[in-house]
């Protein structure tokens, strides 16, 4: 395919060469992207030509585009109302994690061996029975029986947080009370897990005035994101273009 940019014709070697910097899950659509990256590239620079941006014979073309954007994008700053709206309506987004101490004991299998699957499936249940009628035995069953690293320690797994750990462990932490055991085992990748949650502390809420900055500089990121968009899009209003939509298309300092 052939791009024009006005007078400017991008060719499919230069198309080519570019896809590679643009991974996507098929290669038209890569393709597509490094059309669209290049077909931008080219309007800002004929943008940056005609208004004669003095910065150096020397400029590199970024450069020349980046003293373009800085000239002629504005985008809004984050005052402290903006920041406190966005952090009033995100309640979840803006506390400390909540934090789970829980032990297991692993009974490790593969996934495509179903002999394996129920061997190790009544091991754990066998296990969960004997701790049910005692408790006080994990430590001892974990040193003896689980294939983790944290049999060592009891079947200790430390502190967890959201996402430290296997999806499947996450679901049933979250159902269960501090110091109760699974009563099912728990099965993932790894195999069988006997599953106790020791102790949970629930995260609470930042204070404003601890993520305000971070706030102000996402908004504002976000908009400058925005405004640059915008302003690819009126130069592409006003552009003869050809081979690519540049409709959603960024600029090549924008990625």
């Amino acid at each position: 395919m052939e791009i024009t940019v006005n007078d400017a014709v991008i060719a499919e070697t230069d198309i080519a060469r570019e896809t590679q910097y643009h991974p996507a899950p098929s290669f038209e659509e890569a393709r597509l992207k490094a059309g669209q990256a290049l077909a931008v590239r080219a309007l800002l620079l004929q943008r940056a030509d005609r208004l004669d941006l003095a910065i150096g014979t020397d400029a590199t073309d970024e450069a020349r585009i980046a003293a373009l954007i800085e000239r002629e994008v504005r985008a809004p700053l984050a005052d402290e109302q903006i920041c406190r709206r966005y952090y009033d309506s995100r309640p979840r987004r803006f506390r400390s994690p909540d934090l789970f101490e829980a032990l297991h004991i692993l009974f490790p299998v593969r996934q495509d061996d179903e002999q394996a699957l129920a061997a190790a499936r009544a091991k754990a249940e066998e296990t969960i029975a004997i701790l049910t009628a005692r408790p006080e035995r994990f430590g001892e069953l974990a040193r003896a029986l689980s294939a983790c690293p944290s049999g060592k320690q009891g079947g200790n797994l430390g502190q967890l947080t959201r996402g430290s750990t296997v999806p499947e462990v996450e679901t049933f932490l979250l159902q269960l009370e501090p110091g109760q055991l699974c009563p099912v085992p728990v099965r993932s990748r790894y195999g069988f897990h006997v599953l106790r949650l020791e102790r949970r502390v629930d995260g609470q809420p930042l204070p404003f005035e601890a993520v305000s900055g971070k706030i102000a500089a996402y908004l504002e990121e976000r908009a400058w994101r925005q405004a640059v968009s915008q302003y690819i899009q009126i130069l592409a209003g006003n552009a003869r273009i050809t081979g690519v939509s540049l409709k959603a298309a960024s600029s090549p300092l924008v990625q």
